[in-house]
């Protein structure tokens, strides 16, 4: 007897055949109307012979969204993804562009200043081509979607041709290569503790990748689709990529280019920017699991502060709760915890603790006994609550997916931030997470609000994170609407750089790791995340002195700066006389701070911070023009430089040197003894940041790195602003601000941000920008200087009123005089730079030969 099949076809099917499940199969299919959607200039509809629909909206003249379905009608969806921008343009055209519309017998031509687009009408195949009619991306079939009658949606497809040698990038904390090409990914919110160069899926999901053809033809392309999501980049070798889902509809974002970094300024357009970060978040950071009883932080506070190593933020690890129940302090560990944070403070600290999302279950625990009254917490389909396994043991959700819940929770943080003195918060597990399982989360049958809509955790999942975070913030700007808020997440999806910052996880204390580590956040920066870092010195496993220097120097060009490490934690609550197992633990507790390696490492640690806080004031200027534009602070070279003709010839392969801001060159050391390295300087003219030694652009050198040299090279004309070293950010009222000037014989023009650094009065225009540029005359370097926007300067706090000591490298004639304004001045040489006090209302400033 034939065995009876477990799954069909639904084609295949008839009469009263039973099967274990049938499916039933969607492709692209003929037009057969098309009409403009209603109240929307610039968005059309397509119905074809089945029920397969395309909507098309072009939301600028560079931005198009393809949504498909094959439902009657589109699903409702939040938008979580998008920016106000993005909100406002897709449901009601809101830019100014011409779009030309034609057709043919075959197809539908759709054409901006930046892109055309062909429609087929026989099977709904997109092309795009740019504006010289060559091809920048085809789909090789048309759309897909499989429905099952006891699954429902299960596989949603989109295949387009990956033509040889085009690159791929983006996909956010992904550990590979930069080069996506030959690879196939996964993107479902996980904890990955300890995960390696090859572990996928990882902690967020950002569906949004860019395409580079051998053109040298820049595009991007976000799908925005909340289940678990798959991006196969020609992985067998057919020329063909692939992106799909395992249910919703096919809606993906084409972004044209054709430069990567206009790409990227339209991504953080569509998906949103995050809020100007108080600036002692820029700041080192330390953290570990854990720091307790408040004896040890103490310590750890002070050693900071005898050793004069630069710190403005202590970080409390869930050992601070009460039995893990959040929002709650163990009082055995922390029995005045407001007293502390004030004497913290005292001393220059911020204390920034964590939030996680599972919910102890017991009662009398207000949060738990309150959400549990007012269906706050997931439940399983058939309304039991959904208990997993978490830090507290038996654990509930909140369904941040329900706006009254996100309220809710938010205000939670009430006593801790206005009572307490919390300065900022860490939402940690939020995948999220859940013990004892295999899949390390929650069953995907579970029911969320989804704004009032209704889904499946299958659904949620990778959202549910983003909207932790959205919950926190919400509520901290409401509970201090004057207060920059400071956030720190796990997991995330794509938008959820709006909120919060991030870090890449619980890495491992090894050299590959610190590679990875710097991929993942290149990879971060171009995928819209750019508050991001790693932890420095890994957290899994024990560090060295070595490896724990040269992370720090690559984390001090990163704009999220932490050391985090889980030592040989014991989790103190669970321990009945944590007293001697501290004392115990104290002989051997891989400690992982600055100092704890040994004099040898000491020295150099404490150099590689106080470079980030002497950098600073051009750290905020690069997070600042994020803001405004979206430019990315870390970009890879490739990015920087797409038209150099080494990364062409090599494109993706340079990976481990990288742009900090718009004119350091960072190239860091990331293997172990390393005393030499080679690198590529791309065109135009480069100096040692540390020596003012002069390089020629388009070539590789090779230069000495003994432990105490983080490679630094300056971009001509370039002009860096530096602060004092500080302690910690507002220790000193700063009255002399240093600018490095690096020589060119061309103009170039520097940018420098300032506000107060806390607080929103900068959305009223309190801010200033002043603009430096660098010419070369036939008689003179003149160095400009003028205030492009100042509308609050009666604060002495920030540096309207600052000024300067102007240091000039690589200058190639001899100076016969100084004049600022007209008037000769004062000046000397140290060690072949030429070094001038200039005051803070200066002009203009020219080295006459």
């Amino acid at each position: 007897m034939a065995k009876k099949p477990t799954r069909a076809h639904l084609k295949n099917t008839e009469g009263f055949d039973r099967f274990d499940d049938v499916f039933n199969e969607f492709q692209g299919d003929t037009i057969t109307e098309m009409y403009a959607v209603e109240g929307h200039e610039a968005a059309f509809l397509f119905k074809t012979a089945s029920k397969m629909q395309l909507k098309l909206t072009f939301l600028r003249a560079d931005i198009v969204q393809f949504s498909y379905t094959f439902r009657h009608g589109f699903s409702k969806e939040p938008l979580y993804a998008l920016s106000d921008n993005g909100r406002v343009c897709l449901n009601k055209k809101a830019d100014n562009f011409n779009l030309d519309l034609t057709t043919d017998s075959d197809s539908y031509f759709f054409e901006t200043a930046k892109f055309k687009v062909e429609i087929k009408k026989k099977d709904l195949k997109i092309a795009i081509f740019d504006k010289n009619n060559a091809q920048i991306i085809a789909d090789t079939e048309g759309p897909y979607f499989q429905e099952t009658i006891m699954q429902g949606t299960t596989d949603v497809r989109c295949r387009q041709a990956a033509p040889e040698g085009t690159a791929y990038f983006g996909l956010g904390d992904k550990s590979t290569t930069l080069n996506l090409r030959g690879k196939r990914f996964e993107n479902w919110c996980t904890d990955a503790y300890a995960y390696g160069e090859k572990t996928d899926p990882l902690y967020r999901s950002i569906p949004f990748f860019y395409g580079l053809n051998t053109e040298n033809t820049a595009y991007g392309l976000f799908f925005d689709n909340s289940y678990k999501t798959f991006f196969d980049f020609d992985s067998k070798k057919t020329n063909e990529l692939e992106f799909a889902a395992e249910g919703g509809d096919l809606t993906y974002y084409f972004i044209a280019g054709p430069e990567l970094l206009t790409v990227a300024k339209a991504y953080a357009w569509l998906t949103g920017v995050p809020e100007m970060p108080p600036m002692w978040a820029l700041g080192f950071h330390q953290c570990r699991w854990s720091y307790f009883p408040e004896s040890r932080v103490k310590e750890v506070a002070q050693t900071f502060r005898d050793l004069e190593i630069p710190c403005d933020a202590l970080y409390l690890d869930i050992d601070y709760m009460d039995n893990y129940k959040c929002f709650t302090w163990n009082k055995k560990h922390f029995p005045n915890p407001s007293a502390l944070i004030a004497d913290l403070k005292t001393l220059g600290f911020q204390t920034v603790v964590m939030i996680d999302p599972g919910i102890k279950v017991e009662d009398g625990y207000a949060v738990f006994t309150e959400g549990v009254e007012k269906n706050y917490f997931l439940t399983r389909p058939d309304g039991d609550l959904m208990i997993g396994q978490v830090w507290p043991g038996d654990s509930v959700y909140p369904d941040f997916t329900d706006p009254e819940v996100r309220a809710w929770f938010g205000a939670l943080y009430k006593k801790l931030y206005n009572e307490d003195g919390v300065s900022g918060f860490w939402n940690d597990m939020n995948e999220p997470a859940n013990f004892k399982v295999w899949n390390k989360s929650i069953p995907t049958d579970v029911r969320h609000s989804y704004e009032n809509l209704g889904a499946s955790h299958k659904k949620a999942h990778n959202i549910y994170g983003m909207q932790m975070t959205r919950s926190t913030t919400e509520g901290l700007s409401k509970l201090q609407p004057d207060k920059r808020p400071f956030l720190l997440t796990r997991a995330s999806y794509s938008g959820g750089q709006r909120y919060s910052a991030v870090w890449t996880g619980d890495n491992v204390a090894n050299w590959t790791h610190l590679a990875i580590a710097n991929r993942q956040t290149q990879r971060l920066n171009i995928s819209g995340f750019v508050f991001s870092g790693s932890d420095i010195g890994g957290f899994a496993e024990k560090s060295t002195g070595e490896l724990m220097v040269r992370w720090l120097q690559l984390g001090a060009f990163h704009p999220f700066y932490r050391v985090h490490t889980a030592g040989n934690n014991a989790a103190g609550d669970a321990l009945e006389d944590w007293e001697t197992v501290a004392k115990a633990a104290a002989i051997d507790r891989l400690d992982q701070e600055p100092w704890s390696f040994g004099d040898e490492f000491t020295p150099l640690a404490k150099a590689a911070i106080e470079l980030r806080y002497r950098l600073l004031p051009y750290l905020y200027s690069a997070f600042w023009r994020h803001t405004q534009d979206g430019t990315p602070i870390l970009k890879p070279i490739s990015f920087a430089f797409q038209n150099d003709l080494k990364y062409k010839e090599n494109i993706g392969g340079v990976e481990n040197e990288f742009m900090f801001g718009a004119h350091l060159l960072i190239s860091p050391v990331v293997k172990k003894g390393q005393k030499k390295q080679t690198l590529y300087l791309p065109e135009g003219h480069w100096f040692d940041y540390e020596t003012g030694e002069q390089y020629i652009g388009n070539q590789s050198i090779t230069i000495k790195t003994p432990l105490s040299k983080i490679p630094i090279f300056v971009a001509e004309g370039a002009v860096i602003p530096h602060y004092p070293v500080q302690q910690f950010v507002g220790e000193k009222h700063i009255t002399t601000l240093e600018l490095k000037v690096f020589y060119t014989d061309n103009y170039v023009e520097t940018e420098f941000y300032e506000d107060e650094g806390e607080g929103f009065g900068y959305k009223n225009k309190a801010f200033s920008v002043t603009q430096f540029g660098l010419k070369r005359l036939e008689e003179e370097l003149i160095l400009s200087r003028f205030i492009d926007r100042l509308t609050y300067d009666s604060s002495p706090d920030w540096s309207t009123k600052t000024d300067f000591m102007v240091h000039f490298y690589g200058v190639p004639f001899d100076v016969k005089s100084v004049l600022i304004d007209g008037q000769s001045v004062d000046f000397q040489w140290v060690g072949g730079v030429c070094c001038v006090e200039a005051p803070w209302n200066f002009n203009e400033i020219s080295l006459m030969i």
